[in-house]
């Protein structure tokens, strides 16, 4: 009853629950139905096995599994049907970590997930009241530079626009680091509003993620954050100002000569 409640259906895998031979005993059966996908169903049964380990309760053991199906048909659906790059996944990183931060000063669940606009291609990260802000990471190796991948990235209607940058440290085993799969966990444990709840997931696939055992490393330390208002007189290249006839505008900027420009996080609640 609990199978056909809550059984979902996955584009190129069968999911069955079957009677086992010996009494009293049922499987959760997946069978791959394209030879071409069996990367992917690889990454999806060890996702199951490291989430199933431990647990004894059939019934709890069947809800999670099925949770994680359908996390991965949503993640299929987006047709993103690869592994991040390392430059995704540390953008990733530092967006969660400012959701969080936002949902833990300033809005509600829903409202904090409803803000995160960057997994849905518009033009800033976050959008909330009349702020915007876009959200970049840089490593604790880099140079003090971050990139912006359009005219359209620092440019916004809204009546504050801010850049907040984070750096992150690659840290080694033992310390006390998270890496992406364990980030996006917490973050999906401290959410109690049913519907923030499936539209952190929506977004976290509609971005390209789905938990895979590639995102268990490396682990990251959030080593600085700082904030910038972008106003009269900040360095950028916005579509407004552009000749006509240039497009698709990428540029890289220097933090030590914006820094004029930086201020208190606070100012972005504040604003």
């Amino acid at each position: 009853m609990q199978f056909r409640k809550n059984a979902t259906t996955v584009n190129g895998i069968e999911v069955d629950l079957r009677q086992l031979p010996e009494p009293g005993k049922q499987g959760l059966i997946l069978t791959l139905e394209k030879h071409v996908d069996r990367d992917l169903f690889h990454g999806l049964c060890q996702t199951l096995i490291g989430n199933l380990n431990g647990i004894i309760d059939p019934a709890a053991a069947l809800g999670v599994a099925l949770i994680h199906i359908k996390r991965w048909k949503a993640f299929l659906v987006g047709k993103r049907t690869r592994v991040l790059s390392t430059e995704e996944v540390r953008g990733l990183f530092a967006e969660l970590n400012f959701l969080r931060l936002l949902k833990k000063k300033h809005l509600s669940d829903v409202q904090a997930v409803e803000a995160w606009c960057g997994p849905d291609r518009i033009h800033q990260d976050f959008i909330f009241g009349d702020t915007a802000v876009e959200v970049k990471s840089i490593s604790g190796r880099d140079r003090s530079i971050v990139r912006v991948s359009s005219e359209d990235q620092l440019e916004t209607v809204s009546e504050h626009l801010f850049l907040n940058v984070y750096r992150l440290t690659e840290a080694p085993d033992g310390t006390p680091a998270q890496s992406l799969n364990e980030l996006v966990s917490a973050i999906g444990h401290e959410l109690s509003d049913a519907d923030a709840i499936e539209d952190y997931w929506r977004k976290l696939a509609t971005y390209g993620y789905v938990e895979m055992r590639e995102y268990d490393n490396p682990t990251f330390l959030v080593s600085g954050s700082v904030a910038y208002r972008v106003s009269d007189g900040f360095p950028r290249i916005v579509r407004s100002a552009l000749p006509d006839g240039v497009v698709d505008v990428k540029y890289k900027l220097q933090l030590e000569k914006i820094a004029p420009f930086e201020c208190s996080q606070s100012d972005i609640w504040g604003s």
